[in-house]
């Protein structure tokens, strides 16, 4: 373990939260194909982990992990032809805590950040701020800068958004979710982190678990969430437009400038995704498809 070079030393956390955390994909390949898995808890809560969410495939095939430039955590492998499974399996200790909260952070001059939080000032795939500046600039040049401007970016994208499942596009950008008037998580956080940086506010893009366990019924289906990091007073903070309100069980698997830097499978090759499933859930219950806590739920075949 101490050799894995995500591998730190684990926090005394307290009770808070057990969570058996993992998920499952599985493509349909029409032949040897070359993939790319971002799918394991990031280096910096790999701490956390009780039990380590090792990738495991179906077919077993050979694996080669390194750290890609955000630091994030990637996994390739080549792919055989048919249906190919991914897995991950773990428990996961976390506070309890609600996300942090510093309303009396302050945002930092252009000229005073860090050289490392300049690129997320700058325009991405999906952040296109050049069509977003102004419009930014006439909503919140007049909110106080700091904690407090970045939270009204987060209540104008939560309030003018609709979230809708069904109508996910993979190809939708910031300006084209605020056009439009509706979304998925992926699209809020484009949309918040696009206003944050034409407001000079460093901003990336965050992937994850989510947990909703403590949330009101009934619960949506797990699944991967995306939320959104701001640079204020030195140091990085957690906002979620999506959900804006403070969450427990939020464990980061990636960060980027934006979703196009952390795909979760990136598959080079043609190919059919036919299964995907997520499961966060505490670990002393009966996840919902009848998985016992501890243990991973059945591989098909």
């Amino acid at each position: 373990m101490r050799d894995d070079p995500r591998w730190r030393a684990p926090t005394d956390r307290g009770p808070g939260l057990r969570m058996h955390i993992g998920c499952r994909i599985t493509h349909m390949l029409t032949q040897p194909t070359p993939v790319i898995a971002v799918l394991n808890v990031h280096y910096s809560r790999f701490g956390d982990l009780e039990r380590a969410d090792y990738l495991v495939t179906q077919p077993s095939v050979p694996l080669e992990s390194y750290r890609d430039g955000f630091g994030n955590w990637c996994t390739r492998m080549i792919a055989p032809a048919g249906a190919f499974t991914l897995t991950t399996d773990g428990i996961f200790r976390d506070t309890g805590l609600p996300d942090p909260y510093a309303p009396d952070a302050q945002q930092h001059a252009v000229e005073d950040l860090p050289f490392d939080t300049l690129v997320y000032l700058l325009g991405s795939r999906y952040c296109d701020t050049d069509l977003l500046s102004e419009q930014a600039w006439a909503l919140f040049g007049q909110a106080a800068p700091g904690w407090s401007r970045v939270q009204a970016i987060c209540d104008y994208v939560h309030e003018s958004i609709t979230f809708d499942y069904m109508k996910a596009d993979s190809t939708r950008t910031a300006a084209q979710t605020l056009a439009g008037g509706h979304g998925v998580c992926r699209d809020f956080t484009h949309l918040g982190i696009a206003l944050c940086r034409c407001m000079n506010i460093p901003a990336r893009y965050c992937t994850g678990y989510l947990s909703e366990i403590g949330q009101p019924l009934p619960h949506p289906s797990d699944d991967f969430a995306a939320w959104m990091e701001v640079y204020l007073d030195g140091q990085w903070w957690v906002f979620d437009p999506r959900n804006n309100t403070r969450r427990t069980g939020r464990i980061l698997v990636a960060r980027g400038r934006d979703a196009a830097d952390v795909p979760l499978t990136q598959i080079f090759g043609l190919g059919e995704l036919s299964e995907f499933r997520v499961w966060t859930f505490d670990v002393d219950t009966v996840d919902p498809d009848g998985a016992v806590a501890g243990r991973p739920p059945a591989l098909p075949g």
